[in-house]
């Protein structure tokens, strides 16, 4: 079974440095992923984002993992599908991502370690869970034969859950135990709002900052990858310092007006304006 970047990367124990896709289309995913040989993956987000499960997602799956002449070499596209852990949905979404060629899936919103329990069975083929097999263009997305692909994609998908609620504070450290659970995606913003704070302003409340540092080491203390949401390269590089795993760098979005705002100064020689928003 072929490996892909992000497995590549969290193999090596460096940081793996992701983007998170929030626009659709084949060329605007080829671009992003052909940005920068850093890249180890890309976050197709189909929750708040505008590419959706079941029209442009596999496009542009397919668009990140041709962006180099190997599929292997091309960053590793990771699909946060809508559905949230607490949704019947999760089943037939993570399927239909991976049946895209995915190389993982992020599920946002995950309190319960029984709904850890399922979206790690929803993702793997038996006798390891209950995914379903079919798909004619998977294997081919990988770039190995269909026995290739059944052989192995239990051990080389990426399954990770976001944990961004008041309730699943109380299980982090048994939902990160599940086996089939390759690691805890932390969003900030979620997490900061249930708890009753205000949104990262870049960086979240000092009260915030101590729940996500001690998420981290209980995820890492279970064996797993431990990974966090950024808005920018400073930020991205504080984290990666701090002994994350993956780290979330900015969005498609953010880097666009941001290069646009900047290069657009320059030429009119006038002041860059900071930002209105530290999240897109």
């Amino acid at each position: 079974m072929a490996t892909h970047a992000l497995l590549k990367a969290l193999k090596a124990n460096k940081p793996a440095f992701g983007v998170r896709l929030t626009s659709p289309g084949f060329f605007h995913a080829r671009t992003v992923a052909q940005s920068n040989p850093e890249l180890s993956w890309v976050m197709v987000d189909c929750e708040h984002g505008l590419t959706s499960l079941n029209s442009t997602l596999s496009e542009s799956v397919a668009a990140i993992h041709g962006a180099r002449s190997r599929p292997a070499d091309s960053p590793s596209a990771l699909v946060r599908i809508p559905a949230t852990g607490i949704s019947t949905s999760t089943s037939w979404q993570i399927k239909y991502a991976l049946d895209a060629g995915a190389r993982g899936v992020i599920v946002p919103m995950v309190s319960t370690v029984q709904q850890a329990r399922e979206i790690a069975s929803d993702s793997r083929f038996p006798p390891h869970g209950r995914r379903g097999f079919g798909s004619s263009y998977a294997h081919g997305n990988w770039g190995v034969s269909t026995s290739e692909y059944l052989a192995g994609a239990n051990d080389a998908v990426s399954v990770m859950v976001q944990i961004e609620t008041r309730e699943s504070l109380d299980q982090v450290e048994e939902i990160a135990k599940v086996d089939g659970i390759d690691g805890i995606f932390i969003g900030p913003f979620d997490l900061s709002i249930s708890l009753g704070y205000p949104l990262p302003s870049p960086d979240p409340h000092p009260e915030v900052e101590k729940v996500i540092q001690n998420i981290r080491q209980m995820a890492q203390k279970a064996g797993k990858k431990c990974a966090i949401y950024c808005t920018a390269g400073p930020q991205a590089a504080k984290r990666a310092a701090e002994g994350f795993d993956m780290i979330n760098v900015m969005s498609d979005a953010r880097a666009l007006s941001s290069a646009i705002l900047e290069h657009l100064a320059v030429a009119a020689g006038t002041k860059v304006q900071k930002s209105t928003s530290s999240r897109y």
